[in-house]
């Protein structure tokens, strides 16, 4: 399948935060009368394997994010080399926002404190759990599920130092969210309630 890559208007941009709050809210199982558990911390599950297409909850998430402003790129990529990558299995999206860019930074920013929020229930980083999102990388920062989304200062290990590495890796030019194995496969109560 080819990436996503159609245009997105700024303006699909507003509203954002409000949108993504009744999400979060709104994930009852279809005829259930309370919404369905959330999922617990997703651990790193490493890419292991390699797949040809992105998967399903990859895809999803992808055109859920287009819709907020951005172009999703939902791709894999080649497994020859010795690195590690989501994207080498299909369950990696990156995000093509500018943290150069106010309008980029704050669609960025309302994502970010959405899906981190505690829910109505009380249980926190809601909306990120129930998406599988296993960790974020954006502007020289990472949240991953087995810190509880901490902010931590992210520097790419094929960079020496910050001042001489590239937009790409220092993920200023793009949202990187990998997903669990189960957000992959849309099997996660975000995904399911979307059915």
């Amino acid at each position: 399948m080819p990436p996503i890559t159609r245009s997105v208007t700024r303006s699909a941009a507003r509203g954002l935060t409000a949108g993504l709050l009744a999400v979060a809210v709104l994930t009852a199982t279809p005829g259930a009368a309370t919404p369905a558990p959330v999922e617990d911390y997703a651990e790193y599950q490493p890419q292991t394997r390699c797949a040809k297409l992105p998967k399903p909850g990859t895809k999803v998430l992808g055109r859920w994010l287009e819709r907020r402003g951005g172009n999703a790129v939902v791709t894999t990529r080649s497994c020859r080399g010795a690195s590690t990558s989501e994207h080498k299995d299909g369950r990696a999206v990156d995000w093509m926002l500018n943290a150069r860019n106010k309008q980029d930074r704050r669609v960025a920013g309302e994502f970010l404190a959405a899906a981190f929020a505690t829910d109505a229930a009380g249980n926190e980083h809601a909306l990120a759990r129930r998406m599988g999102i296993m960790y974020v990388i954006w502007n020289d920062h990472m949240y991953s599920a087995w810190d509880q989304f901490d902010r931590d200062s992210y520097l790419s290990s094929s960079c020496k130092r910050r001042k001489r590495c590239s937009p790409t890796l220092r993920h200023r030019d793009h949202v990187h969210i990998s997903l669990s194995r189960a957000g992959g496969r849309a099997e996660t109560s975000w995904y399911v309630a979307r059915r």
